[in-house]
């Protein structure tokens, strides 16, 4: 019997999306070569709906809130269905300046949060290192966003992996050689072993890689392209402890000499060390200066970053979009429909994401959510333009 639906794509958003449909009662399939080693295997699980607010992106705020909003829930629930922990962890965000004309940038970021709504307020120097004893003492000054949380995503992957199969989710290792279009509508997906999968609906859910699989009439492919970015993570050691170390509390972002940087603590003791914003295509090779840039500017906030052990250095490719809202919703061809350009903020969108999809795919429900992020947003406003 073929199933309901069909979703290409095994990170966190097609996960996360199977295992809601699946408990609404869809039977579902999900093919992926590599469950949950993709983008979300590298991302660095911060949930950020207030230092990631930009200038010009009001709607990505706006989704990006509603779905902060259900995290607990959402946690609450994977972690009965898995019997798992996801190191969910509700400690808020320093963004620190580097020096006074970084400090400049951020005073009038803190005004733009705050001119949202947002739970934003700028420190003193002082105040932050009281906060945060790990800080240099040559910061000048900081932003405390307490609305922003964090999340373990490789143990969020796990979980989900665990939840789908206890609800009876398929889960098939394989890659979709092609789409099978046939009188406009799709009919099936070809795997790399020659197997063919029927179903009356699809989910493409494939990350960057949503735009690379041959069938989708060009017209209607998703609007996506791969921004790279290089990580590293370390762990706080007892030698780390014994150079006199301070392993940080908050999650820290900061600007040094106008250039972003990023500090996740988990309670394990280890720490993720990310990420820069490269468009080079496909390309998830790890230099040398993308590591030293990295490590330069986390010491220049976090000097005690040199004292940890470094376990593993890493690249990955964030599905961006011409105005970094996703892609959400029917694609132009029946029974195909579409999650995917998540870019920065998929691990954030998770649960906003599989609700809002997983009503659509048993319900035909739409929501504000489908609105604002339509699948041919971009291609209608290069027509409009």
């Amino acid at each position: 019997m073929k199933p309901d639906v069909i979703i290409v794509g095994g990170g966190l958003i097609g996960l996360a999306s199977a295992w809601k449909s699946r408990i609404k009662g869809m039977a579902v399939t999900v093919v992926d070569p590599h469950f949950g080693k993709g983008t979300s295997h590298v991302a660095a699980g911060m949930l950020a709906p207030v230092t990631e607010a930009h200038y010009g992106e009001e709607e990505v705020v706006r989704i990006n809130s509603a779905s902060a909003a259900m995290y607990p829930s959402f946690v609450e629930e994977l972690e009965e269905a898995s019997s798992q922990q996801v190191g969910y962890r509700d400690t808020g965000t320093l963004v620190v300046a580097g020096d006074p004309s970084d400090r400049a940038a951020l005073t009038e970021l803190v005004e733009f949060h705050q001119s949202l709504g947002l739970d934003s307020e700028w420190i003193a120097p002082t105040e932050a290192r009281r906060l945060e004893p790990s800080l240099a003492p040559s910061i000048a000054g900081a932003i405390l966003a307490q609305g922003d949380h964090q999340v373990d995503n490789r143990r969020l992957i796990s979980a989900l992996i665990e939840a789908n199969r206890r609800a009876g989710t398929e889960l098939i290792t394989g890659s979709v050689k092609e789409f099978e279009v046939s009188k406009d509508k799709l009919k099936g997906v070809l795997l790399d072993n020659g197997a063919r999968l029927e179903s009356d609906n699809f989910l493409l859910a494939a990350g960057v890689w949503s735009n690379t699989i041959p069938g989708i009439p060009e017209p209607v492919q998703p609007t996506v392209r791969p921004v790279k970015g290089q990580s590293a993570r370390l762990h706080f050691t007892s030698a780390s402890h014994s150079q006199g170390a301070i392993f940080p509390r908050y999650t820290l972002r900061a600007l040094v000499k106008g250039v972003h940087v990023y500090m996740v603590p988990r309670e394990s003791g280890e720490m993720v060390l990310g990420a820069t914003m490269e468009e080079r295509g496909f390309d998830t090779s790890v230099t040398a200066g993308g590591l030293y840039e990295l490590l330069r500017n986390a010491r220049q906030i976090f000097p005690g970053i040199t004292e940890l052990e470094l376990s593993e250095t890493i690249a990955g490719l964030r599905p961006a979009t011409p105005g970094n809202l996703p892609l959400l919703g029917a694609s132009g061809i029946p029974g195909l429909t579409i999650a995917t350009g998540h870019g920065r903020n998929g691990v954030l969108l998770t649960p906003l994401t599989a609700e809002v999809i997983s009503d659509y795919l048993t319900k035909g429900e739409l929501s504000w959510v489908l609105e604002v992020c339509s699948t041919d947003r971009y291609k209608q406003d290069a027509q409009s333009g």
